[in-house]
């Protein structure tokens, strides 16, 4: 049997208000066994736990987005801190720096980010790492983390977190894979003029690779433009298998292993 692993949903939010049970539904008959639904705001965070507790294939993760960073308060994290405890959370995000859209100063964003990298250190979790435009910044942050908080020497065996949704280029992907970091492929590997990103699936080591929705966001074609669910991760694995010369079902475990891997997940 095919098991696939969305390790990026957003399964709490509006969109799938009308028919959540539905795409969760359309998710495990497309092979879909293991959802991560990832915490973008307090609020955001306590809903993806509750849909851990209500499903079992689901998994949470909590923290706060850059684009919220400037709401993050010392209460907050505090609350963020009770959530990170519960057994349904597998880590900490999704965290990191936005400089595209800058929706929070970008002072607030840094403060915010090595606040929730300190708690997962904390909490003894992996994290969640959002990076747009922002790719240099994030790594020197992410160096100098790993570097602080995690033995050398555990590197190897112990995976720190995962750079979700990659968008930078194959020197930042090997850097980040020597740090203890995941790469996560989304939709965008399917689209016409990903070339680049590609041409870096088919340079990276499947075994340090994971695939996602990142959804309601970023569907693969042809369901671009749509609302995307995890039913469409297949089309990403199906993408990469491609790529990879392997077949669907290989890569379809290799990639729910390293998911496992990273997120202590029982299966």
């Amino acid at each position: 049997m095919m098991f696939l692993t969305d390790t990026h949903t957003h399964l709490d939010f509006p969109q799938f208000k009308s028919d959540r049970e539905r795409v969760i539904e359309r998710a495990t008959t497309a092979g879909v066994r293991v959802i991560v639904d990832i915490g973008t705001d307090l609020a955001s965070s306590q809903a993806a736990v509750a849909l851990a507790e209500a499903y079992p294939q689901i998994y949470a993760a909590v923290g706060v987005h850059p684009h919220d960073a400037k709401t993050l308060t010392r209460e907050m994290l505090e609350e963020l801190t009770a959530l990170a405890g519960h057994p349904r959370v597998v880590a900490i995000g999704e965290i990191g720096l936005d400089f595209y859209r800058d929706l929070s100063p970008r002072d607030k964003q840094r403060q915010a980010f090595q606040q929730q990298l300190a708690l997962a250190s904390e909490a003894g979790k992996p994290v969640v790492i959002h990076d747009r435009d922002a790719h240099a910044e994030v790594m020197a942050t992410l160096r100098r983390w790993v570097e602080g908080s995690h033995k050398p020497s555990a590197i190897s065996y112990k995976p720190v977190g995962v750079l979700h949704c990659f968008s930078g280029d194959l020197a930042m992907a090997q850097e980040a894979i020597e740090l203890g970091f995941y790469i996560s492929i989304a939709g965008p590997v399917t689209f016409k003029n990903a070339r680049c990103l590609r041409e870096l699936v088919r340079q990276l080591p499947l075994e340090k690779l994971l695939v996602e929705t990142d959804c309601p966001y970023l569907a693969p074609h042809p369901h671009r433009g749509k609302r995307n669910e995890p039913a469409y991760v297949k089309l990403v694995a199906q993408e990469v298998a491609r790529i990879k010369g392997l077949s669907l079902e290989e890569v379809a475990r290799i990639t729910s292993g390293n998911a496992q891997a990273l997120f202590a997940l029982k299966f």
